[in-house]
């Protein structure tokens, strides 16, 4: 019998072109298939609830996909990771309603973006955040990162190249928060743009800097315009930590 398995997803995204299958690219979703096809003897295609680009990393991307095998959904998990690469790994399966979709249902998506602001990069830090020595002022960044929480048009931080249907987004939380030599940017929304938080860590770098106020994000999202915001940060600096979805049923939230 048919059943539908979500899987929480954990990599790291510097090997790859992003989540989404590309013709002779190596991506998140091209290993899950791959994999899964030949563990469950089965075709098996992957449904992301999110497609991060080359580079991004996360800690708890969500995943569907339907199979007829007998094997407990959440013994999935175990089988799967010793067929993945060492960068790709389950964190979670289980089964869940045939109907439930990950892009399909109300969801709150958690980014966070990392900047090593010493004097010196650290190496063993260069795949995970984005090196500047020039000081950045946390407290400045979070002063402007303020201003973005809440319904607003986001056009302005959206790559001019995007499809979107509305660039109207709801960030329900956004902070700026230096731990040591490093400033961490977490966001948590309804949803994101495509290059969204990439654009935002850009533009609340250029504050930090002093090349900009706080305020000035006001200005950013009224002028709908990508020319106003600043630049697309580096796409190592950015993690998907998690998604959180309603209690619709039994086990589905986190």
């Amino acid at each position: 019998m048919k059943k539908r398995v979500k899987l929480v997803v954990a990599y790291d995204g510097t090997a790859y072109h992003g989540w989404q299958i590309q013709p002779g690219a190596v991506t998140i979703e091209g290993e899950l298939n791959r994999c899964l096809t030949g563990l469950l003897g089965e075709k098996i295609q992957v449904i992301g609830a999110s497609r991060t680009d080359a580079g991004v990393h996360a800690l708890g991307n969500v995943a569907v996909f339907d199979t007829q095998t007998p094997i407990p959904a959440e013994k999935i998990s175990y089988a799967l990771n010793q067929r993945l690469p060492m960068d790709i790994r389950i964190q979670d399966s289980r089964e869940v309603p045939l109907s439930w979709h990950p892009r399909h249902c109300e969801s709150r998506k958690t980014y966070e973006y990392r900047i090593d602001n010493g004097e010196f990069p650290l190496p063993v830090r260069r795949l995970y955040t984005y090196f500047t020595y020039r000081p950045l002022d946390s407290a400045l960044m979070n002063e402007a990162a303020a201003y973005l929480v809440g319904e607003h048009d986001f056009k302005s931080f959206c790559q001019a190249s995007s499809q979107a249907e509305t660039t109207v987004r709801t960030i329900y939380s956004a902070q700026a928060v230096r731990e040591g030599r490093e400033i961490a940017l977490r966001i948590c929304g309804s949803g994101f743009l495509y290059n969204m938080v990439r654009i935002i860590a850009g533009t609340l770098m250029e504050v930090g800097g002093g090349k900009r106020p706080p305020e000035d994000i006001l200005q950013i999202l009224e002028a709908k315009d990508r020319a106003a915001a600043g630049p697309t940060a580096p796409a190592c600096g950015l993690t998907l930590i998690k998604y959180d979805f309603p209690q619709n049923f039994s086990g589905i939230a986190n």
